[in-house]
């Protein structure tokens, strides 16, 4: 993670003697992208990647998406 510049948002424990310091913003923003993925992997077809191609994939993660958003 550290060559990535990633940071671990992950609340420790209620029982851990020493409690991590997180930002609220940076968890509430790790909690939508988890929601978006889980969202995202509702649809079968996606999720099994019936397309063979990665513009026909592409295409696809496209069409979800804008069904997603109609919602």
């Amino acid at each position: 993670m550290a060559a990535t510049g990633a940071q671990a948002v992950i609340p420790s424990k209620k029982n851990c003697l020493a409690q991590r310091v997180i930002e609220r913003n940076l968890y509430q923003d790790r909690n939508k992208v988890e929601r978006f993925f889980s969202r995202l992997k509702q649809f079968r077809r996606r999720a099994t990647r019936y397309e063979k191609t990665a513009s026909s994939f592409l295409g696809m993660v496209h069409f979800v998406l804008a069904l997603l958003w109609l919602r």
